[in-house]
């Protein structure tokens, strides 16, 4: 089975809402290439391994959380961008790519599956009148120790984290953001939350969660925000009954 490259475009920006959000790139159809489409790869950023790896599945399309065309960046198509995108062209594969839209998404995206591997009891946005809001907030039936709470995210991502505070600081209330959302953590504080998880940590960080007495975890950008892409690229396969596959890039950030 395939699908029209159109219809899929307008099924995936209703589906993530994409209109709503004023975001640092454009969300949608980056690259064109192919008007059929009936096999998908998906991951989390268009770098050349993962568009080398789809050339070699004979994709015809690659969806992903990280594309290109940031606000502020050199617009031409030179150097690695240039690389990347012309092996897109030259493969006839199509690029889509979501940012916000997908970190928002309430099943589909990064900050679910992340409220997922947590094992919440349930959560929300924690500010529900603005869909663009990337912070999440949830509870614990039971009090959970900080410990508890580092081992079970480090089992679930498959890597170590970085953490502030006590081991067995007593944890009810999480709020989170993946990616890079630690400039979120004095929000998190204000909504008095016991924990504020985020894929990345600046310095500053540190001090800020230390002395707002949160605890605070740093579980990497990428390993945040594997959910996203996969989970989408399964809604598609299933909505429209084509192949997808998600690939790992590794990436220890």
């Amino acid at each position: 089975m395939a699908v029209d490259r159109d219809q899929l475009k307008r099924a995936l920006d209703e589906e993530l809402n994409s209109a709503a959000f004023n975001d640092y790139c454009p969300n949608g159809l980056q690259v064109e290439g192919t008007a059929s489409i009936g096999r998908l790869v998906s991951g989390v950023t268009a770098s050349q391994a993962l568009i080398d790896r789809a050339i070699e599945l004979e994709a015809d399309a690659v969806l992903v959380h990280h594309g290109y065309f940031w606000r502020g960046e050199d617009p031409c198509l030179v150097g690695m961008k240039g690389q990347r995108i012309s092996s897109l062209i030259r493969a006839n594969i199509n690029l889509f790519a979501y940012h916000l839209p997908l970190d928002n998404h309430p099943t589909l995206g990064n900050n679910a599956g992340l409220g997922r591997v947590l094992e919440l009891s349930s959560w929300k946005s924690l500010r529900e009148s603005d869909v663009s809001y990337p912070v999440f907030t949830g509870t614990y039936t039971d009090v959970h120790p900080l410990s508890k709470v580092i081992k079970g995210l480090s089992e679930a991502l498959g890597r170590s984290v970085t953490s502030i505070g006590e081991d067995d600081a007593p944890i009810r209330s999480v709020a989170w953001c993946t990616g890079g959302g630690q400039g979120y953590i004095d929000d998190a504080a204000d909504a008095g939350v016991d924990l504020f998880i985020t894929g990345e940590i600046s310095e500053q960080t540190v001090h800020v969660a230390r002395e707002r007495n949160i605890a605070f975890i740093a579980a990497g950008h990428h390993a945040t925000e594997r959910f996203g892409a996969r989970a989408l690229g399964d809604w598609v396969a299933k909505k429209f009954d084509i192949e997808h596959e998600f690939v790992d890039i590794y990436s220890p950030a």
